[in-house]
């Protein structure tokens, strides 16, 4: 894909993103932290395992910055989470608030920056409301499990820029130094131009629960949302999308299109499926195989590879050997965790210390790059990029993953059964 086409390419989904009033564009931020504030207020929705921990990396990354912070909010689909979240922090329970439409309390508040980390497939309609709320954010990937739903990322994130406001994704290889190394030394020329590469995600199968005696469908889908596609996107989406972010972020491009296969072979819950091998055609003759699997007792294997014209490496450089010293990065500060790095950098950019931070469109684009992969391989048919983000026509343009989070606020929600999954070639 050449500059112009990449250029062209961004334009027309920022234009088929952007179905936002003026009015809301326009509207002032209403909680901007800045720098002199004497304690920043901080919320966070999804009290679950890894909200919590974005929740500790937070207060990390405040302290490091010699800031006070104040817990403002705690918002789960679950009370007893969001209780427990309370006990944690040594907070009131009085903060914690439970239900689907706990997430508008959070927004309604006073809380300078929200942590977003509920499943995946609530991301959009959380990250439109602290936007229009005025909120900085940090929100855990992937962003989205369908295509409106990556798009209304990216146009959310337009509007952040409008308004000011700082927005970080948990795709924390973007703050990793090793990934930050190796990507000067791919820039300055270290493999010449990437002509290829493979990126992989291959591990065992993640955690499942049954369901509880009388339990609803809501309930029983928030709690094993890793096994439903309609909650994480599935593997490809929910777990891969890390390398596959890493792949857009080397090449500085999206892909053009996937096709790919998958298939379930031990799952005994939800709709996902067990692997998937996606080849993706990024133009100009590059093509990166995107391979990920979640089968117990097999190999394992997290990483990417880049072939470049005169070279090759790992996303976290050549090996031991490292880069000639003319490739190699200048020392910048680091926390040591790019967990903890992540949200050291939304806060130094909330209050200007490093230059203004916006990655909604960096993790919006490669969460639709996993739904491409995805849709490709449960339908057996080539997806082009430009279906999923220009072409009205298409019926990959709108397809919508249900029951939305709309049902789960209204109390309508119906899970899909159980182990009946998608067919390639007749889904």
């Amino acid at each position: 894909m050449k500059r112009n086409e990449t250029n062209s390419s961004r334009r027309n989904f920022l234009k088929a993103s952007a179905a936002i009033s003026a009015a809301t564009i326009l509207s002032p931020a209403s909680s901007v932290f800045a720098a002199g504030t004497e304690t920043v207020k901080v919320a966070l929705v999804g009290c679950g395992g890894r909200g919590k921990g974005a929740m500790k990396d937070f207060l990390n990354a405040a302290k490091r910055r010699n800031l006070k912070t104040e817990i403002v909010g705690l918002a789960d689909f679950f009370a007893d989470r969001a209780k427990g979240a309370a006990r944690q922090f040594g907070v009131s329970e009085d903060l914690a608030i439970a239900g689907a439409n706990g997430y508008k309390d959070i927004m309604k508040g006073d809380a300078d920056v929200v942590l977003l980390v509920t499943p995946p497939n609530f991301r959009p309609v959380h990250f439109e409301a602290a936007i229009n709320a005025g909120k900085h954010v940090f929100m855990e990937k992937p962003v989205a499990v369908d295509p409106p739903g990556a798009r209304k990322i990216v146009a959310m994130g337009e509007v952040a820029k409008q308004k000011g406001l700082t927005v970080v994704a948990g795709t924390q290889r973007r703050h990793q130094r090793e990934y930050l190394d190796t990507k000067y030394a791919i820039d300055k020329g270290a493999i010449g131009d990437i002509r290829g590469g493979s990126v992989y995600w291959c591990g065992g199968a993640l955690w499942r629960k049954k369901r509880n005696p009388g339990e609803d469908d809501a309930s029983y889908m928030v709690r094993n949302w890793v096994s439903f596609t309609e909650m994480s996107g599935d593997h490809i989406v929910e777990q891969h999308v890390h390398n596959l972010d890493v792949t857009n972020w080397f090449l500085g491009r999206t892909p053009k299109s996937a096709i790919g296969f998958g298939g379930r072979a031990r799952r005994q819950t939800g709709n996902q499926f067990d692997f998937f091998s996606i080849d993706l055609d990024y133009g100009e003759g590059v093509r990166v195989h995107s391979m990920c699997r979640q089968v117990n007792g097999t190999y394992s294997r997290v990483a990417e590879v880049f072939t470049g014209a005169t070279g090759e490496t790992w996303g976290t450089g050549p090996g031991k050997q490292g880069f000639p010293a003319e490739f190699k990065r200048p020392d910048a500060p680091y926390a040591g965790n790019p967990y903890v790095q992540e949200h050291v950098d939304l806060i130094d950019s909330m209050i200007k210390k490093i230059p203004y931070l916006n990655e909604a469109e960096n993790v919006g684009t490669s969460t639709m790059t996993g739904i491409m992969g995805r849709i490709s391989a449960y339908t057996g048919q080539l997806i082009r990029w430009k279906d999923l983000v220009e072409n009205k026509r298409s019926p990959w343009y709108n397809l919508t993953c249900g029951p939305t989070p709309a049902d789960f606020e209204n109390g309508t929600v119906k899970a899909p059964a159980d182990d009946i999954v998608a067919i390639p070639g007749k889904a």
